[in-house]
């Protein structure tokens, strides 16, 4: 109850206090890579339960010869890369936390196609409801790998608190304004998460490499 009381009053209070800010950033996407402003994705919340999650789009939707999406290096815009570095794109998920689908603080929200991808251990992250931020945000963010991310995300559900979650969010000021871990070396954010030791995904690699 505690920390629904704090997602409501701390989102609320900071979607009416950075209006102007919205408003700022909004215009200068439309202006600089046009509309739509938002980007909105489907992403899992607790339980593995879909959601459409609120980001201020970074990238422009060029495509190739063949009608396909560019690479997302060539797609992140000069304004994007700033919008990522200071981690203001992710601001109209406040809007998320408001509506009871996020939290400030928990679990990234991933890609849904990731949920088949996960081993038992991994899969325990979607106990709780993602945050905007999280003790893995904290700790590395996209300079770690997967499984270093993944076991940070469990380690904080088994030992979430409310005042936990008060640490993490001050330490997540500390981090933004830091600039770390953006993303990891080479990358324009992180590589794509195709599975670890035990998932589904690598059950059907080994059955692959079986059968062949």
């Amino acid at each position: 109850m505690a920390k629904r009381i704090l997602d409501i009053s701390v989102s609320f209070a900071l979607l009416i206090l950075l209006f102007p800010l919205f408003a700022a950033i909004a215009l200068a996407i439309a202006i600089f890579m046009g509309r739509p402003v938002f980007f909105v994705q489907m992403r899992p919340g607790k339980d593995g339960m879909p959601f459409p999650l609120l980001k201020f789009r970074t990238m422009t939707e060029e495509c190739d010869s063949d009608g396909r999406l560019r690479p997302d290096a060539e797609r992140l815009t000069t304004l994007g890369q700033w919008l990522r570095r200071t981690s203001l794109d992710e601001l109209p998920q406040l809007w998320n936390v408001l509506r009871g689908d996020m939290s400030l603080v928990g679990p990234r929200p991933l890609l849904m196609e990731y949920l088949a991808r996960y081993n038992e251990t991994q899969r325990r992250r979607h106990a709780v409801k993602p945050g905007i931020t999280g003790w893995a945000q904290i700790n590395g963010r996209n300079a770690i790998s997967w499984e270093e991310k993944f076991a940070l995300d469990v380690w904080y559900v088994d030992n979430r608190s409310f005042w936990f979650d008060l640490k993490i969010l001050a330490l997540t000021v500390l981090a933004v304004l830091r600039g770390e871990g953006i993303s990891a070396p080479g990358e324009t954010t992180m590589p794509p998460f195709l599975g670890s030791a035990g998932s589904n995904s690598e059950s059907e690699k080994l059955k692959a490499v079986k059968e062949n």
